[in-house]
């Protein structure tokens, strides 16, 4: 295969389709016995799909799963986030395999990731307090993004991370964040989902904030709006959420 057009800005390519996908599959490694019978085997399992600002996916497992099991016994997994929805073709449209170490988190970090994961899926809420479920991180290393038929390149997570900076102060801000809008400028909101995205209804949140745009919601329906450049932190996500307002209003 050949490398994806030029002109082509990888690195923001895969953050898009790693961050507007609903959800993906994940890939463990199952070991021997169940599911692994005869030594370690693939194994794939569909995961929602939620990604901390820093671009690592979270998931929400439970310990009767058995990528849990996997999980435990061997940390590197793969997702495969695709971005082909609604095309004819879709082997013309990209995806994103993103390979990654799993880490269990809790505690006040658990905490904020469970947040922001029912703040996109809501509907997880009813299982995500049960004892047996745990939150997990993958930390990203690299990335396989196919950009359409025949365009296909590796990239190392140095080169399409979001700034770690920008990420942090993000994830620290977000809930004050998205209160305001959600509270303050719900028409502006559904606005941008009107307008920029043409979705219809109103209703819609903000569900999510990162370096690289929002997550908006209503009821059972995601999207993605992204920003004109990447911000910085919470001090340019204001100016950057007046541009998304102004540009709905232009459109």
């Amino acid at each position: 295969m050949t490398g994806p057009a030029a002109g082509v800005d990888l690195a923001s390519l895969c953050r898009h389709v790693v961050r507007a996908a609903d959800r993906a599959t994940l890939s463990t490694t199952a070991q021997k016995g169940k599911g692994g019978v005869g030594g370690p085997w693939a194994y794939a399992s569909l995961t929602l799909a939620v990604c901390d600002t820093d671009l690592s996916p979270i998931l929400l497992v439970s310990n009767l799963a058995d990528h849990t099991r996997n999980l435990r016994a061997e940390p590197r997994v793969s997702l495969l986030f695709d971005g082909t929805a609604g095309l004819e073709a879709p082997m013309t449209g990209p995806r994103v395999s993103l390979q990654g170490v799993a880490e269990f988190v809790a505690g006040a970090d658990g905490d904020r990731l469970k947040a922001r994961y029912l703040g996109r899926h809501p509907s997880a809420a009813r299982y995500a307090g049960f004892g047996d479920f745990h939150m997990v991180r993958v930390r990203p290393v690299r990335a396989h993004l196919v950009a359409g038929f025949g365009r296909a390149v590796w990239i190392e997570g140095r080169d399409f991370l979001p700034d770690a900076a920008a990420a942090a102060a993000l994830a620290e801000s977000q809930e004050a964040i998205l209160g305001h809008m959600n509270a303050d400028h719900a028409a502006a909101v559904d606005h941008c989902a009107n307008r920029l995205l043409g979705l219809d209804g109103a209703g819609w949140t903000l569900a999510g904030i990162d370096p690289d745009g929002i997550d908006l919601r209503r009821e059972a329906r995601l999207a993605r709006l992204d920003f004109s450049t990447p911000i910085a932190g919470p001090d340019e996500a204001r100016a950057a959420l007046v541009d998304l307002v102004r540009r709905a209003r232009e459109a």
